[in-house]
């Protein structure tokens, strides 16, 4: 979207709005011609999108971090731009991309981005908002702008079969409430609301998140432990690795030891995840998730 300040259009809008008429326009000869378009990533969820529609990007942002938690495993001869919000841009010009995949988080650096190739850009991770439609149309979008619109249909279809079929096998836990979180040290805790990816999976697949609030997407760990006492009847998630000293003082935390999920033993463990993921990590997450409750 193309947005006037007092000067007129910024910059950046006519760059990014320039660049998006490119990538309009560029889809039906995509197709026509059997072109395989050549495709950069910035944001991880745009980057598990492609290479859920089998279209493995060329080059991805912070690909070393990107592939422990990747869903899909990236091509091996992947190159790695360096930071997500500092790419950098002599790599990304020799990948020569057709395209650069971004997202709003990076809106401040796509004037320049939008310098080397069309941006195709998309707003996922909003406070208060649920990502897990805007992952789920992004199948469709993506494969639209990759000249595959089948392709992304099929994706979405095929997701909402495994979720269907996910959801049934867990469907005797419907009655009790759910607590995902990440633990930051012995005292702090994160938990993710509707608004997360995770949330939103939990929610598609018809059980029932404890936690009202947003999600408070930060670095730290920003929940104080004891809000975890007001939810006796939970089933408590825990996403990711509990660093070791943390896991020590935890043994011997009272607190932590008298919470009823973690006494009673409705306390159940799955791996890191991405958390600013796409549909891959989605269903990554519920495959976890059944098979943590299974056992």
């Amino acid at each position: 979207m193309v947005t006037a300040g007092p000067q007129g259009l910024t910059r950046r809008a006519c760059l990014v709005a320039a660049a998006m008429a490119v990538v309009t326009g560029w889809a039906p000869r995509v197709r026509a011609q059997g072109v395989a378009p050549r495709v950069a990533a910035i944001d991880w969820a745009m980057a598990e999108t492609a290479l859920a529609l089998d279209h493995a990007p060329a080059a991805i942002a912070e690909l070393l971090r990107f592939r422990p938690l990747a869903p899909l495993p990236p091509a091996p001869a992947t190159v790695d731009l360096g930071l997500r919000g500092a790419p950098n841009i002599e790599a990304l010009s020799l990948v020569a991309p057709d395209v650069i995949l971004s997202s709003n988080y990076y809106a401040f650096i796509e004037d320049r981005l939008a310098t080397l190739a069309p941006v195709f850009s998309r707003t996922i991770y909003v406070p208060r908002e649920a990502p897990f439609p805007r992952v789920m149309t992004l199948l469709a979008e993506l494969a639209e702008v990759l000249g595959r619109p089948a392709d992304g249909l099929r994706a979405q279809e095929a997701a909402h079969v495994r979720l269907d079929g996910l959801a049934r096998r867990l469907s005797g836990h419907a009655d009790r409430p759910f607590l995902l979180i990440e633990i930051g040290d012995a005292r702090h805790v994160r938990i993710f609301g509707d608004d997360s990816l995770f949330g939103g999976t939990l929610t598609a697949m018809g059980l029932r998140n404890a936690w009202s609030e947003g999600t408070r997407f930060a670095f730290a760990a920003p929940v104080p432990l004891e809000r975890l006492a007001a939810f006796p009847d939970a089933r408590l998630i825990l996403l990711g690795e509990v660093p070791p000293h943390v896991t020590r003082a935890l043994r011997d935390a009272a607190l932590w030891n008298a919470l009823p999920p973690v006494r009673h033993g409705r306390l159940h463990r799955l791996p890191a995840l991405n958390g600013f993921g796409g549909m891959p990590t989605a269903l990554r997450f519920a495959d976890a998730l059944t098979g943590a409750l299974a056992t």
